[in-house]
């Protein structure tokens, strides 16, 4: 505030992102490409971007197109599986292909620092999971997006497809997979930070590290079109204030303690269950080499939908590396590097009801993680060797993965655990946050889409941002899950930008 009472240029920005991770690095990407004299904050607590679940060694899971996750396609009461959501997800993912094989063919993004090919799989081995793998492969393999997935039970294919899996296992037990050749890992840290950089060159992106949103407050005027947000932030240098039309509340479980504090009505609906998780690392380097895939489990009974056990490889800061997890757990932190006071703390009047109603309806679940918790070492080792049998202990250590906060939802039914990512919005449209976890990253494209049809209308209805999107997703006004030519095109085009096979 300059004395004068007006306030000053260098504080006012079009829009404060906060949270240095995926969802707002897409974003800020989004914003630019469409308007590049936008003027844009990104504020993040910690001292470098993607240092919670963006980070690739926190997320539970990189690449994400519901080809091997089998949490996305239930069994249902009559015997089938449902494949909606599965093909929901898989859209989103070739939305986010879409869209860096645009920036990539423009120069503007180096996809191998972050975008690698490995195979998806899907494996199981009791005469239950395996009839429910057969049942999921024989629906999906008749959608278009999942036509190209193989069936094996054959031993000599399956140690091809995944040998540190069939290496030493019982000649006796049966097991079946499914596999999609057109799979990917991604560094969605890596990605981020490629996002972020080019933007603060430019000048187009300010970024504040080492900073906290203290405050944020919807300035009262008489055409509230016109009023600005005012977000008071604390950081090396103090505390100060700044102003925008536009808040997007980013910042993984951190944004709904952020949310509440908005004071918007739509807070109200929501609370939050942290899930906090580890992984075991493998430390030898040529075994890593040998896994070529993504291979993924059937969940235990009640597990939440980020604990689906896989032997993943994955490629952390250039390097590929190998990893077994999940292994669930609790901890009333909403972020990995929060409080312990953040899941107390954000208990309101209208949301204590519906958090003990979920409570109270999901037993399996508070006794999974009750179960999870308990492990020993010789017990998650024992977990490895179900999907690694000659797994040596001494060639795995544990690490801490990131915290998800699941979204409690308020509803007339009571309250709701709900799955997924959700955006909340203001009505005015002057506020978003991203709640949620999984799919999460890997559709953080469709996402941010989302934010910008919900907050950014009228801009979108002006012939230039029409114009620059349609440039950007070339399928934008199209539906790839109903329109399976479309879909195809999709794919061809991203797999020419991408040098993606398969």
């Amino acid at each position: 505030m300059q004395q004068d009472g007006s306030f000053s240029a260098d504080a006012r920005f079009d829009a404060v992102l906060v949270g240095a991770g995926i969802m707002s690095a897409t974003l800020a990407a989004l914003l630019h490409e469409l308007d590049p004299g936008l003027r844009l904050l990104l504020v993040e607590r910690l001292e470098g971007p993607a240092r919670e679940s963006s980070a690739a060694n926190n997320n539970a899971g990189t690449g994400h197109a519901a080809n091997c996750e089998l949490n996305y396609t239930p069994m249902q009461a009559d015997g089938t599986v449902a494949t909606a959501k599965a093909v929901v997800i898989n859209a989103g993912f070739e939305r986010s292909l879409e869209f860096w094989g645009s920036l990539r063919e423009r120069g503007e993004l180096d996809t191998s620092t972050f975008l690698h090919q490995a195979a998806h799989i899907s494996a199981v081995w009791t005469p239950v999971n395996i009839a429910f793998l057969r049942q999921r492969f024989e629906q999906l393999s008749e959608i278009p997006a999942f036509a190209a997935m193989r069936w094996s039970e054959e031993r000599t294919e399956l140690t091809d497809w995944m040998p540190l899996v069939m290496a030493g296992r019982d000649l006796k037990q049966s097991v079946a997979a499914t596999r999609i050749e057109r799979g990917t890992d991604v560094d969605f840290g890596a990605l981020t930070r490629a996002y972020l950089e080019p933007l603060q060159r430019s000048g187009a992106l300010c970024v504040e590290y080492g900073t906290q949103v203290r405050d944020l407050k919807r300035l009262r005027r008489g055409d509230m079109r016109e009023a600005d947000w005012r977000v008071i932030l604390q950081g090396p240098s103090g505390k100060r204030e700044v102003r925008a039309p536009f808040v997007f509340l980013g910042a993984g479980g951190g944004a709904l303690p952020l949310l509440q504090r908005s004071g918007i009505p739509e807070a109200d609906d929501f609370a939050g269950f942290p899930v906090s998780g580890l992984w075991l690392v493998c430390g030898d380097a040529q075994l890593a080499a040998k896994q070529r895939a993504k291979v993924y489990g059937k969940a235990a009974v009640g597990a939440p939908p980020m604990s689906v056990p896989h032997l993943d490889t994955r490629w952390i800061d250039g390097q590929r590396s190998l990893l077994f997890g999940p292994f669930a757990g609790f901890s009333s932190k909403f972020l990995k590097q929060g409080s312990l006071f953040d899941l107390p703390a954000s208990v309101r009047p209208t949301n204590l009801l519906p958090m003990l109603q979920v409570g109270a309806t999901n037993i399996e679940l508070v006794q999974y993680l009750i179960n999870q918790l308990r492990q020993s070492p010789e017990e998650r080792h024992d977990a490895l060797q179900q999907f690694m049998p000659t797994a040596r202990s001494e060639d795995w250590s544990l690490s801490v993965a990131g915290q998800r906060v699941q979204i409690i939802k308020r509803s007339k039914q009571g309250g709701r655990l709900q799955l997924g990512t959700e955006v909340v919005a203001s009505k005015d449209g002057s506020l978003a946050a991203l709640l949620g976890a999984s799919p999460g990253a890997s559709t953080a494209v469709t996402i941010m889409l989302e934010v910008l049809q919900r907050c950014f209308k009228q801009q979108l209805e002006s012939a230039s941002w029409n114009e620059r999107l349609q440039a950007l997703l070339p399928s934008i006004h199209g539906d790839p899950v109903q329109d399976p030519a479309l879909l195809l095109a999709m794919r061809q085009r991203s797999d020419a930008l991408l040098d993606l096979k398969g």
